[in-house]
């Protein structure tokens, strides 16, 4: 059977530096069998049209409720900075539209719990942008984990750097050094991060962490203007996952050799190893190239595993690593539309990943271990 194109609509497709031009148009160009961009928003008429122009989109818009409110419009993605998502994805659900909305949901947990009621109230379907955990390689080691190839989970090491350099950063990057943004190492690197981990072993349910911030000044590159930082930037955190297995993560934005993501997870009948490396290593691993290695029984020597096809969902001409989990995101979106089903994160496991982090962040407050809510809802 065949299904009309999902028409979508994002907000913060601007053409300079913008998330949504590196990722989310690509990842849409790649799958126009099943979508079409139909509208493009920023905060600014002229850069609207520039976008639309490059893209060969039909309307611009630089009022987002015009946008929501388009007729031509199924779906709207809101890809801009954290603070403005609470008020952009209410637009589009007052407008009655589909939403998918990058990660972090909101800035806080209250505002995504929120979000959470209103996508209910208005009806549709919602889907949050967490997607390192359709990573074909990701999912394979989930599949594996599944059918018992390194039998029962009993340990798992996180390493995740994302080198910032020496202390110069671009200044639309500033907004994420204040802790009140929610947009920091612990929020972005942790959230999607911790996902994958969740994907793979289930949920985390209880949590000891220390939070601490090491660089606490910043230069901005365009101006030299120093920038204070207030958002931690190294996270420690040891976890009990659902079957009792040790969790151990440690993410931090200092300089590493070979900067980029490290999950080990042993168990009693092997061990696999998801490595991130070549282009958006240092970024983290929803932005990363992943490799697979595992070994099992005695053998301590890991190889690298091939990722079986059916994990890759999109065309092979998706270009670039930054635009694969989106379309991969996008793909299994479009099924959910038509069969019902929800294999996308919606707001929900959004809620509940907030609240994760709001466990973190006690557990370094009080000194004391925390139990993590089992749902979002």
């Amino acid at each position: 059977m065949t299904h009309p194109k999902i028409r979508v609509g994002i907000i913060g497709a601007g053409l300079e530096r913008s998330w949504a031009a590196r990722s989310h148009v690509p990842a849409l160009q790649a799958l126009s069998d099943r979508f079409e961009l139909v509208a493009v928003g920023t905060s600014r008429p002229e850069s609207a049209a520039l976008a639309a122009e490059q893209w060969s989109v039909p309307h611009a818009f630089a009022d987002a409720r015009q946008l929501a409110e388009h007729p031509d419009v199924d779906l709207v993605t809101v890809a801009v900075k954290v603070p403005h998502h609470l008020e952009l994805v209410e637009t589009a659900l007052a407008a009655g539209k589909h939403v998918y909305c990058e990660w972090p949901l909101a800035r806080t947990t209250a505002e995504a719990e929120r979000l959470l009621k209103a996508a209910q109230a208005a009806d549709v379907r919602h889907w949050v942008g967490l997607q390192a955990r359709q990573s074909p390689v990701v999912s394979h080691a989930a599949e594996l984990i599944a059918d018992g190839y390194v039998g029962r989970v009993t340990s798992v090491h996180v390493h995740a750097s994302r080198f910032r350099g020496t202390g110069v950063l671009p200044s639309f990057a500033a907004y994420t050094l204040d802790r009140a943004n929610g947009a920091g190492t612990l929020e972005v690197a942790g959230g999607h991060t911790l996902d994958v981990v969740e994907a793979l072993v289930g949920p985390l349910t209880q949590v000891s962490s220390a939070l601490s911030l090491q660089r606490e000044e910043y230069t901005l590159a365009e101006t030299g203007e120093p920038v204070r930082a207030t958002s931690p930037d190294v996270v420690q955190i040891a976890a009990t996952a659902t079957g009792g297995a040790a969790v151990s993560v440690h993410l931090h934005d200092g300089r590493i050799h070979d900067a980029g993501t490290l999950i080990d997870i042993a168990g009693t009948e092997g061990s696999l190893t998801i490595a991130s490396e070549g282009q958006g290593a240092p970024s983290g691993v929803q932005i990363s190239e992943l490799r697979l290695l595992g070994a099992r029984g005695a053998d301590t020597g890991h190889a690298e595993l091939e990722t079986p096809a059916h994990h890759r969902v999109v065309p092979a001409g998706v270009p670039g690593v930054a635009a694969l989990g989106v379309a991969q995101n996008y793909a299994r979106l479009a099924a959910d539309l038509a069969d019902g089903t929800q294999t996308v994160p919606g707001f929900g496991e959004g809620v509940r990943l907030h609240r994760l982090l709001d466990a973190v962040r006690n557990s370094a407050a009080t000194g004391t271990r925390q139990s993590v809510p089992a749902t979002g809802d």
